[in-house]
């Protein structure tokens, strides 16, 4: 699995004209999954986006992690993360997983979180979403389940 993590201090997801999530400070999480991927990969993911410290503290250093600053989650699905564009002009999507083990671990990813005790808001799934938010720093990570 593979998250763009962004430290927001607000964030949204609108399909269709109506908002399907929408959280305050917290971390905006844009999620894809590949074929090899399972349970455990969104486990480990989850645990580190939750304790990744990317939130100042009192001082201004980055020591405190989502669950430390007490922030949210907003987590939408992205297949793109797994584009491949070394080659033409129109990206390849073979590396992709088809969208029923996507979903699958997307709503475990969601639920696990939720379980957590995280607020967690999300978009739609296969839907066409615009994404807004206020990235604060900007902090923005990459991470990888491998």
């Amino acid at each position: 699995m593979r998250a763009i993590v962004q430290r927001v201090s607000q964030a949204s997801v609108e399909v269709d004209g109506r908002i399907t999530g929408a959280i305050g400070p917290g971390i905006l999480v844009l999620l894809g999954v590949t074929h090899p991927d399972g349970e455990a990969e969104a486990d480990y993911l989850l645990d580190r986006i939750t304790g990744l410290r990317m939130f100042n503290d009192a001082a201004g250093k980055m020591n405190l992690s989502l669950r430390d600053a007490g922030g949210s989650l907003l987590v939408v699905s992205q297949f793109t993360l797994y584009g491949d564009t070394r080659k033409g002009r129109r990206p390849g999507f073979d590396q992709a997983a088809p969208a029923e083990q996507a979903r699958r671990l997307y709503e475990y990813f969601v639920d696990r979180a939720r379980a957590a005790g995280v607020p967690t808001e999300t978009g739609e799934f296969q839907a066409h979403m615009n994404v807004s938010l206020v990235n604060d720093g900007p902090v923005t990570f990459v991470l990888d389940s491998k």
